[in-house]
């Protein structure tokens, strides 16, 4: 007859559980797991948790760091929304950046991705130089990119022996954006191996029993390959639409390099950005609007709103467009 442990849920009936009385050995196991976890919790609560709460005060107050934080109330907010021009040149900045540059790379990476899982020879080869971009340093390969979209650089060079003149990409204001978004393609490594990834998790066998149905190769790509990579889609556009409105790096690069004052965002204002004028307010010249903690900080909680708006329409938009192995459809 098999005696329980006093620890353990009792059963009555056959059905009917009883709450565990207190045992000292549970209570030393789920102390130890807190004091394991103690390190992270603290540096979560120290570093994060709280940054975001004071940020969040400040965003209700007029603050210069030199001074105390005087509550204004809303007014940063309004100031934003209805009277900071700036603001809605650099939300529309960003917003063309999602649009235009998230489907471009996920069809990229996604097109990439198939074309090296194809049984070929020296296919490891090209999955190492695809990945290789993103080892390298962020800064040292935006310069490299910069003398790469030069007027006379090697990309125009490229396209004159083809008898396409090529624009000046990042001291023109209608081809600036363009310009970051053919960089972009730099380094999507990362993203190509997440889709070779779940490609190598796709059981063949769906794909033998579509080529006995008579299904060509689109056929199985549209019906096979997309459906059974929809998580992995979703889970990219996710990330990247995330990354993007957070762009900054190459913008503040490529705007302080045009010979221009960075706090006008390059050319025409054309690389002015949500973070990049964030950054701006807050740590840009006391003069041209900068040391304004505040009103930086309420552009970074109107940031977050929008996220996490953008986030919550795409969780609701994935139910009729992704397909899970659980799910039944």
């Amino acid at each position: 007859m098999a005696v329980s442990a006093p620890d353990e849920t009792l059963e009555v009936a056959g059905s009917t559980k009883v709450k565990r009385p207190f045992s000292r050995r549970r209570f030393k196991q789920g102390l130890t797991g807190y004091l394991f976890a103690l390190p992270w919790l603290i540096g979560f609560v120290v570093f994060t948790l709280w940054p975001m709460l004071y940020s969040l005060f400040t965003s209700f107050t007029r603050y210069n760091i030199i001074g105390d934080p005087r509550w204004i109330g809303l007014r940063n907010y309004e100031n934003i929304i209805f009277n900071d021009p700036s603001f809605l040149r650099a939300l529309e900045n960003t917003f063309w950046m999602v649009v235009v540059k998230t489907p471009i790379v996920i069809v990229a990476a996604l097109t990439i991705a198939i074309l090296l899982n194809l049984d070929v020879p020296g296919a490891r080869g090209f999955r190492t130089i695809v990945y290789l971009p993103n080892v390298l340093s962020g800064v040292a390969a935006i310069f490299l990119w910069q003398w790469i979209l030069a007027p006379n650089g090697l990309f125009n060079a490229g396209l004159d022996l083809i008898g396409v003149r090529g624009p000046a990409w990042f001291t023109d204001p209608a081809w600036t954006k363009p310009g970051l978004v053919v960089m972009s393609t730099w380094w999507i490594g990362s993203q190509v191996l997440i889709y070779l990834a779940s490609l190598k998790g796709i059981p063949k066998s769906l794909y033998e029993a579509a080529e006995i149905d008579g299904a060509n190769g689109w056929a199985k790509t549209r019906y096979i390959t997309l459906p059974m990579l929809s998580p992995t889609t979703f889970f990219l556009v996710v990330t990247s639409i995330i990354g993007t409105f957070q762009i900054f790096e190459t913008a503040f690069i490529i705007a302080g390099a045009a010979g221009r004052d960075v706090a006008l965002g390059g050319p025409g204002q054309s690389l002015l950005f949500y973070v990049f004028y964030l950054y701006n307010r807050a740590f840009g010249k006391v003069g041209a609007g900068g040391l304004q903690m505040g009103y930086a900080s309420a552009l970074a909680w109107i940031l977050f709103v929008i996220i996490l708006i953008v986030t919550l329409v795409q969780l609701w938009l994935a139910r009729r467009w992704v397909h899970y192995e659980t799910d039944g459809r």
